[in-house]
């Protein structure tokens, strides 16, 4: 068991070299990538004020053997996915069932904690289980006063995010003929950055409708199918948005929902299974639209698209206090490790088996002085299914929302 609880935030440490990592459940292969210093430091979390939300979540794993061969548990099956630390979250690790050896980041910048499992080799018929802890805090959300008439152009977005944020890595397929062509029949001549945006959001909340697949999808895909859920169509907009010299990524991150019933998912022939509780997952596209810098768009979960497509960002998952933030997806093609995984899966005979559970605790503050805090266990679930992907295991449950 681990030490004192660890907030990311202010980790510190030794030169690591970064690759992306197979979070939990996922086969990925490793990049090479450049040398990155890792900060690491514990403490005791600051209590919240009465604004502030508390949520703790629990994530529960079993690796199991079905088959007649060795499961050989690698360095990725023993990585922990460890939520951002932002303005607008506070969030700590504060138990797991194993020693932790180190923390880094991966290819995208997500920072990860690898745990030492008293066995690498898993026997056919054998199984192993652990379980980590957080400690969630968040904040009251603003939302920006977007208007297309305050946006900038396309000219003054900084060179350094047009380089980092606008090549194929990923998902992202910016010189696939038919995207680049939808891009510009979208697009015209138009240079207002919000716009652009704005634009896009219209044709494909008119064209691409609201459907879950066991699989993510390319955005080509997508295209072609006419159908997607929430990552699909982000990654689409992504694409876009990237082909017509706008930086953009994929966030990915977890939603409170105290007032839905418990379900559990179960995807490729039952090799995947996970039981969410009062949690669904959710992605969303992150974009840089100046002057206001990176704002989320949500296609799926936000309300009144179709009366004002900007809604789509001023109405995001991210606006909502219980939503909290993952993981970015910048460089990593996680659509092509899905097959591979679930492949790998299915031939040995392997199964995993994941439960989430999260909770809310209400803190009250009279006078200056704080009460005792209570916990709602109301039942909650999610709105929809979601395919299983191939980042980590948010990818794997995460939950789509109209």
């Amino acid at each position: 068991m681990m030490n004192p609880l660890i907030n990311i935030r202010q980790l510190s440490g030794s030169r690591l070299r970064d690759r992306s990592l197979r979070l939990t459940i996922v086969l990925i292969i490793l990049l090479a990538a450049s040398t990155v210093y890792l900060y690491y430091y514990r403490f005791q979390p600051i209590e919240p004020t009465a604004q502030e939300k508390v949520f703790t979540l629990t994530i529960s794993v079993k690796y199991e053997n079905g088959g007649t061969n060795i499961w050989n548990l690698t360095e990725e099956d023993s990585t922990i996915g460890l939520f951002m630390n932002t303005t607008r979250q506070e969030v700590y690790l504060t138990n797991h069932s194993f020693s932790d050896r180190l923390f880094r980041r991966d290819v995208d910048g997500n920072y990860i904690a690898i745990v030492d499992f008293p066995t690498k080799k898993l026997q056919p018929g054998s199984s192993l289980e652990y379980q980590v802890d957080f400690r969630i805090i968040t904040k009251p959300q603003s939302t920006p006063d977007i208007d297309e008439r305050n946006s900038h152009g396309l000219d003054e977005i900084p060179l350094d995010l047009k380089e980092r944020f606008l090549g194929a890595e990923g998902p992202w397929q910016v010189d696939d003929p038919a995207l680049v062509m939808l891009a510009r029949e979208i697009v015209g001549n138009e240079t207002n950055v919000l716009s652009i945006v704005k634009k896009m959001i219209i044709w494909i909340r008119s064209n691409i409708s609201y459907q879950s697949w066991e699989l993510p999808k390319y955005p080509n895909e997508t295209l072609r199918d006419r159908f997607g859920d929430c990552d699909d169509q982000a990654n689409l907009l992504i694409t876009l948005c990237r082909i017509c010299g706008i930086p953009a990524h994929l966030q990915i991150g977890c939603i409170y929902l105290p007032s839905r019933a418990n379900r559990t998912n179960s995807y490729w022939d039952d090799h995947l299974v996970y039981k969410l509780m009062k949690i669904g997952w959710h992605g969303w596209a992150m974009a840089y639209i100046p002057p206001w810098g990176w704002l989320p768009i949500d296609l799926t979960y936000a309300e009144g698209i179709s009366e004002n497509p900007l809604n789509a960002i001023r109405r995001s998952a991210l606006t909502l206090q219980r939503t909290i933030q993952y993981m970015n997806i910048i460089r990593t093609d996680y659509v092509a490790s899905s097959v591979n995984f679930r492949s790998f899966l299915m031939r040995y005979d392997f199964h995993i088996y994941e439960k989430n559970e999260m909770v809310e605790e209400t803190v009250l503050r009279m006078s200056g002085r704080e009460s005792e805090s209570s916990l709602q266990t109301s039942a909650a679930g999610i709105l929809c299914l979601r395919k299983p992907s191939s980042i980590f295991d948010a990818f794997a449950h995460m939950k789509a929302y109209k």
